[in-house]
């Protein structure tokens, strides 16, 4: 028996830090994101109580105001002035056990020890989308809560501003072709220099 396809996303979040003292930390690919999104279709931001909060056709854009570890009391709160079930949510967020350069996308699963994504399933349950962008592990020394706010190198600049357009463009695949031909798409691809340039 084939699974039916997924309802597709109508709240697409981007999870991060507010405040100048975060941007363009790792812990913030999810805001890199949604910000590109954004400045591709034109979408305004406006403040809400605990979010930004962007109109993209019938698709919302999100930013959590209430910093990542209660990001889903943000998520929950347009989850339910928008009338949407899980399945219409997409969840964009760093993850550390991808190497910067590799995209995922899932549907369901597990946090994978990021805290947001954590507190987004203890007040929706699991049934939701994410595309996880790598940020890598910390080398040694690194504690993990300082590697994860840290800001990118600037020796990583155009590999981060690569793999944040690649995201987006899994993104727009996602909402136009669906989450399987996304997947088939981007989770594959490896951006790093040393992978080699992958067509796609």
């Amino acid at each position: 028996m084939t699974t039916p396809p997924r309802k597709r996303p109508r709240l697409i979040v981007g999870l991060g830090n507010p405040g100048p003292q975060y941007e363009n930390t790792r812990h913030n690919a999810g805001f890199l994101v949604v910000d590109l999104l954004a400045a591709r279709h034109g979408v305004a931001w406006r403040k809400e109580r605990q979010a930004e909060v962007g109109r993209w056709g019938d698709v919302t854009l999100l930013k959590p105001l209430t910093f990542m570890n209660l990001s889903g009391a943000a998520v929950q709160a347009q989850m339910t002035k928008l009338r949407l079930s899980p399945a219409e949510l997409l969840v964009v967020h760093d993850d550390l056990d991808l190497p910067l350069g590799r995209l995922r996308l899932r549907a369901g699963g597990s946090a994978g020890g990021q805290r947001g994504v954590q507190d987004t399933i203890y007040r929706l349950g699991p049934d939701f989308t994410r595309l996880k962008v790598g940020i890598s592990r910390p080398p040694a020394g690194w504690k993990v809560e300082n590697w994860v706010l840290s800001r990118f190198r600037e020796e990583e600049r155009a590999l981060v501003e690569a793999v944040v357009a690649h995201a987006a463009d899994a993104v727009e695949v996602l909402l136009e072709a669906g989450l399987e031909a996304a997947m088939a798409r981007f989770n594959g691809l490896d951006l790093r220099p040393e992978a080699g340039a992958q067509a796609h």
